[in-house]
């Protein structure tokens, strides 16, 4: 007696896939990414909208993140983003746009770095930001139910196999189906662009082999211009940065070279789309010029690109000056040739804007020096010159009494100022 065989039951259908991150084309107001975000993380995209929207004008966050996953996120319904396209050269557009984001909202970045409060309420609401995302994304991945009922399980697997259409045609190749002069393509006897040609194959005309040559020039796309955009913008930073030279600050002249040049980048990006191509080396020298611009912004004004030395020596207290201004370099402030009487103040300062500031104070008076360093290192009277402390905005005073011994004299107020460097008080031997 035979037993009857049962049917096997069908595999489980797979559960449905996960939502994959796509910029929305249809609920957009710029480029798509906060409702891409919105039904990707299950949450309303006027939430991301309002929360970039602070974080682009309290520490420019926002536009950086909106403006890299402009380049990153491709549209829904495509597989290539804006990143890609502008790395082969096909610059259009949105990516333009968003390349533009970003570089000026790692401007804003790097101007507000300084704005400590500023900036930890910009981290706080973007780590805040993301773990809500997060959040909201792990509660709605619900597992599905899988498992199909025997009925529904026999039903498909006596179903037919699904009909799937045809492979699509590759498309033409230029070395195998070669273009001809007309612009069709097709085999063309012995129309061979490297090695011998058939023995029977008829010699090839001139005109099929320049048609071929110029369908391979085609297929490479427009001629890169990445490097005329550069040595343009070299020359513009030195036209800029050489007119402003002689009168003006060195940060002033860094600003305006970089501009012209940042500038320059700028249309060279947007003449790319129509006159040839740019490539991932002009995108990055373009954000590294923007980071430049941002850093001469912050040096001092006080800072000049004439490097000199200079020495200051007055004989008596009333060759004294106030102040002594030097822009960029070294300037030694000699006073161990003032004499100051006991109970009598003298009060003078030096200011260096890039470099060296040094003074030195006679033997028997008691110096009061206060210290305003942007970035630098202090030194003092018996210290080691190898022991080097550099911190930024160092602000101190210190109180220098005569060494035993010494004949009681006057007072002397020092006020050192130096932006970037060293201010260094030494006294004098005898």
């Amino acid at each position: 007696m035979s037993t009857p065989t049962e049917t096997p039951l069908a595999p489980p259908d797979p559960g449905p896939e996960a939502p994959q991150l796509r910029r929305s084309s249809r609920n957009k107001v710029i480029g798509g990414v906060c409702g891409g975000l919105g039904r990707y993380c299950d949450i309303d995209p006027v939430i991301f909208r309002i929360a970039l929207g602070v974080l682009s004008v309290t520490g420019g966050l926002g536009l950086v993140f909106y403006g890299f996953a402009w380049l990153i996120v491709p549209m829904e319904g495509e597989d290539e983003n804006e990143a890609r396209r502008l790395l082969t050269g096909r610059v259009e557009g949105a990516a333009l746009v968003a390349v533009l984001m970003a570089l000026a909202g790692c401007g804003i970045f790097l101007t507000m770095l300084r704005n400590g409060s500023v900036m930890t309420f910009a981290v706080l609401l973007a780590l805040l930001l993301a773990g809500a995302a997060v959040w909201s994304q792990r509660r709605s991945a619900t597992p599905a139910d899988t498992s199909l009922d025997p009925v529904a399980a026999q039903a498909v697997a006596d179903a037919p196999p699904e009909t799937k259409a045809p492979p699509a045609p590759s498309p033409p190749s230029w070395w195998r189906d070669p273009i001809v002069k007309d612009g069709t393509t097709g085999p063309v006897p012995g129309d061979y662009l490297w090695g011998p040609a058939d023995a029977d194959a008829p010699p090839v005309s001139k005109a099929t082999r320049k048609a071929a040559k110029a369908a391979v020039r085609a297929s490479r796309g427009p001629r890169p211009i990445g490097g005329l955009i550069f040595l343009t913008a070299l020359l513009a930073f030195g036209a800029g940065f050489g007119g402003a030279r002689d009168h003006q600050p060195l940060g002033t002249g860094l600003q305006i070279g970089f501009a012209a040049a940042l500038g320059v980048f700028a249309l060279g990006l947007m003449l790319s789309s129509f006159l040839g191509r740019t490539g991932f080396g002009t995108v990055f020298l373009a954000v590294l010029t923007a980071a430049l611009l941002a850093a001469s912004a912050a040096l001092p004004k006080s800072i000049d690109s004439h490097w000199a030395r200079t020495d200051w020596t007055p004989a008596a207290i009333g060759d004294v000056r106030p102040g002594y201004h030097l822009g960029t370099g070294v300037g030694t402030l000699d006073l161990s040739r003032i004499a100051v009487p006991p109970g009598q103040t003298v009060t003078t300062g030096a200011e260096v804007g890039a470099g060296r500031a040094k003074v030195v104070v006679p033997k028997d008076v008691t110096v009061k020096v206060s210290f305003d360093m942007g970035l630098g290192d202090v030194q003092l009277p018996g210290e080691k010159p190898d022991d080097i402390h550099i911190e930024p905005g160092e602000k101190r005073t210190a109180t220098l009494a005569p060494p035993a011994g010494a004949k009681p004299a006057g007072t002397l107020e020092l006020h050192l100022k130096v932006g970037v460097g060293q201010a260094e008080v030494d006294r004098a031997a005898s």
